[in-house]
């Protein structure tokens, strides 16, 4: 069955039905990771938007029942250059085609996605359709169905794939790490729990009163869906907790409220930076980084200091690929670190794996799980 890929700039792409059928609109993006397309489809970070796999071939080792990393799939569709019918692999239990039509989703393949790719780095991440029943030459369909992908807009993200209640992990573990879900994946989870710690995972509209009563060691604000910007009770209730004085880090959706609360202001960058294979360079060093990254902290709106000077010093997170992201921290008063090196400041680390520690040795950094 013939399947059609419909693009807010007028562009019509034509392929082969995987998945379920019907029609689907969603933000049109692209993740550059070879492997890890089941953590791909089921994380929350995708919610609203289209996915495009720039590696051609997708689903050669299956699917499975352990590789979840939410409870179900999140986004609006599936664009792939070949799904695999025939997999191959010990843990394999069914065909990413299968997958897609267990979970309803909509999906392509047989198109150029390095052409899609391409159109997305040189345009921007922009709206777009799936269709297996709109044909390109039913001219009104199309044009009523354009209007549709042009006013669609990612909405109550993290409303939508935040948890509804607490949930303890290792209850007893050595240290206490309260997880805000702001649409976080399952290995953030396990890579706490594996490091001895216990978890709460707590949603998104948890109260500061609430937050204290767990009498939590740390706090962590996980990853998420949509903008940032978005989520106003979030960062006002947010506010009040990084006053509490509990250590706090935040990555992806959690270090941009944590930015948001603190006063500076976030932008939405071009095409986003997703797949595990980003690289970024540190001391001569090459590294490949995980980021499912749409947005970075932008020029801001930063508190007044005593000494009658602003924010702008500190330090912000490079624009373009390829610039070095280690050591980069958001900079906050009431945020504790531990560290001495800024007595005016508190450090929360933006997503290193390694940064240079006393006596030339490294320590981890967490990092996108």
């Amino acid at each position: 069955m013939n399947a059609y890929l419909y693009l807010a700039n007028g562009m019509v792409l034509t392929g082969q039905s995987v998945g379920a059928a019907g029609t689907t609109i969603g933000e049109v993006v692209f993740t550059t990771g070879m492997v890890g397309f089941q953590e791909t489809l089921t994380d929350p970070s995708y919610y609203g938007q289209i996915i495009t796999q720039t590696y051609p071939l997708i689903g050669n080792y299956g699917m499975n029942s352990q590789d979840y990393e939410s409870d179900r799939v999140w986004c609006r569709g599936y664009i792939v250059r070949e799904a695999c019918a025939h997999p191959s692999n010990w843990r394999c239990e069914t065909t990413l085609d299968q997958f897609l039509k267990d979970q309803n989703v909509i999906g392509i393949q047989g198109v150029d996605t390095r052409f899609l790719t391409r159109t997305i780095r040189e345009s921007g991440v922009m709206n777009g359709a799936i269709s297996t029943e709109i044909q390109p030459e039913d001219k009104a369909a199309v044009a009523e169905l354009m209007e549709e992908i042009k006013a669609y807009t990612i909405v109550d993200a993290v409303k939508t794939t935040t948890c509804k209640e607490p949930r303890v992990y290792n209850p007893e573990g050595d240290i206490h790490v309260a997880l805000l879900d702001l649409g976080c994946k399952e290995n953030i989870v396990r890579c706490l729990v594996k490091r001895g710690c216990k978890v709460t995972v707590v949603p998104s509209f948890t109260t500061t009163e609430q937050l204290a009563e767990l009498n939590p060691d740390g706090l962590m604000l996980s990853n998420g869906p949509g903008d940032p910007e978005e989520n106003v009770e979030v960062i006002a209730e947010l506010k009040k907790m990084l006053g509490t004085g509990i250590p706090a880090f935040g990555i992806c959706m959690g270090h941009q409220v944590t930015a948001l609360a603190a006063g500076a202001s976030t932008v939405k960058m071009k095409y986003g930076h997703r797949g595990a294979n980003q690289p970024v360079t540190h001391a001569g060093k090459a590294h490949l980084h995980h980021q499912p990254e749409p947005r970075l902290r932008g020029e801001g709106r930063y508190p007044a200091r005593r000494d009658g000077q602003d924010e702008r010093h500190q330090r912000q997170r490079p624009h373009l690929r390829g610039r070095g992201l280690h050591g980069m921290e958001l900079l906050h008063r009431a945020v504790p670190s531990g560290s001495q090196r800024r007595p005016q400041g508190h450090r929360v680390p933006v997503r290193p794996l390694h940064r240079p520690h006393q006596g030339g040795q490294e320590r981890g950094v967490l990092s996108h799980a």
